[in-house]
């Protein structure tokens, strides 16, 4: 019987906190029985902000559904309920051989959450967002049908990036890779400014499936995005030294830190980020070798609830993509130069993607994690008029500033996109604060 509670609730960034009725369904019967209600699916609830909250209506804890349905090992397609997490494909597959295509910074999402968000990794440039290995979906509609799409259907690229707003994911098809080993053939490249940063990327990025850059957001003047340009492509046993030939393939299970407690306010300011930016940078040479999948998929894993580092006030991540770098250069200096500082600043280069709410697009993507403070927003929402303007877009998953307005100017398909939603949902039953917020 599914399980009901009230609890406040909110995204990994800690804003908004919201409290809900949250319902655990154990069976599909109970989820289409539960769809009566303004409703919203949440997985783990790794989106930031108001994605996954629903104040005043019913959050959908999807965990329980949570088997592996079939796998393939011919063609490499998984189909498993839509609460099957991240961890749990690599603990069961990557011993097996196999790997997601794309995965994002947290092995800690669901499969369902996962495709609702459209995520994109690393390796976006080159092979784009996960819709791309997704072969089919599950989809309960709030009018009770429960169907399966696949690529062919419009309503499957509705749904992948649609936030949870076409329905409810049951079940995800998606397609593995091969892999001969655990380990990433691994470069890193210390640079001294944002020039020689972007000259990096494109020195190596022909060679490497993944790349991905980390910025010193507090360097200024002739050191502005100083940083470590990191490269991985997926080993081969062949590549490997001997020592790690004897056993190529293992599932990374690390003892694992944990953040425990909210720091306090005073600690996040611009000396204590200025003193970890230079230890990261120092620690971080000019290196290549082999680390495991781990290491360069999930670094921030190894710490539980690091999200408490930006205190109980909470954070936001303000991720932008733009399709010149040097939009993305003028938008980093104004950052910079307001000050205020990021932990976690990271570049990444973008290339295609399909749906009527895509968020990549061929340019660059920057993530920076922003202590919510007073002044912030009054910064960062003017900022985000001008990076509109540039042909940019922010990252519904991560967004917690978003009006509709910037909204509907920077996803031209929306209107595309909202007739599918309400030919699915023609009763407004899903619904978010974020969908609230944007008016969708």
């Amino acid at each position: 019987m599914a399980r009901i509670y009230e609890a406040e609730i909110s995204g990994w960034g800690n804003y908004p906190r919201v409290r809900s009725r949250i319902v655990e369904p154990f069976t599909y019967g109970e989820v289409k029985d539960l769809i009566l209600k303004t409703t919203i699916p949440r997985g783990l609830g790794r989106s930031y902000a108001d994605q996954s909250v629903n104040g005043g209506g019913y959050v959908l804890r999807m965990l329980p559904l949570n088997r592996f349905l079939h796998f393939d090992e011919n063609t490499g397609v998984l189909r498993a309920e839509a609460g099957v997490s991240l961890e749990e494909v690599l603990r069961t597959f990557v011993r097996r051989g196999w790997f997601p295509h794309v995965t994002p910074g947290t092995k800690y999402v669901t499969l369902g959450g996962m495709a609702a968000s459209d995520v994109h990794g690393k390796n976006h440039h080159r092979e784009g967002a996960i819709s791309e290995y997704l072969t089919s979906l599950t989809l309960l509609t709030p009018e009770g049908e429960v169907l399966t799409l696949t690529p062919e259907d419009e309503e499957f690229w509705a749904t992948v990036g649609g936030m949870g707003l076409t329905g409810v994911i049951l079940e995800v098809g998606m397609r593995l890779r091969r892999i001969e080993s655990s380990y990433i053939r691994y470069k890193a490249v210390r640079v001294k400014n944002i020039d020689e940063m972007l000259a990096t990327f494109d020195e190596y990025d022909p060679h490497y499936t993944y790349s991905v850059a980390w910025i010193d957001c507090l360097s200024s003047g002739k050191d502005m995005g100083r940083g470590v340009v990191m490269f991985g492509e997926h080993a081969t046993v062949e590549e490997l030294p001997e020592k790690l030939r004897r056993k190529p393939l293992f599932y990374v299970d690390k003892l694992k830190l944990r953040f425990p407690f909210y720091a306090p306010s005073f600690l996040l300011n611009d000396l204590t980020m200025a003193v970890f930016n230079w230890l990261y940078y120092t620690t971080h040479p000019t290196y290549e070798g082999f680390v495991d999948y781990e290491r360069f998929f999930y670094p921030l894993d190894a710490i539980d609830d690091w999200n408490r580092a930006y205190g109980k006030r909470g954070f936001i991540q303000f991720q932008f993509v733009v399709p010149e770098s040097e939009t993305m250069v003028r938008v980093l200096e104004k950052i910079v130069k307001h000050g205020g500082g990021s932990f976690l600043a990271v570049l990444k280069r973008m290339g295609k993607q399909r749906g009527y709410l895509p968020f990549g697009m061929p340019g660059w993507t920057l993530a920076l994690d922003f202590a919510i403070k007073p002044g912030l927003f009054d910064f960062l929402r003017p900022l985000m008029r001008e990076i509109v303007k540039e042909g940019g877009r922010f990252y519904l998953t991560k967004d917690a500033l978003m009006d509709g307005a910037i909204f509907r100017d920077s996803y031209p398909d929306f209107p595309k996109w909202y007739e599918i939603r309400r030919k699915l949902d023609p009763r407004g039953v899903m619904s978010s604060d974020m969908s609230r917020r944007l008016g969708i």
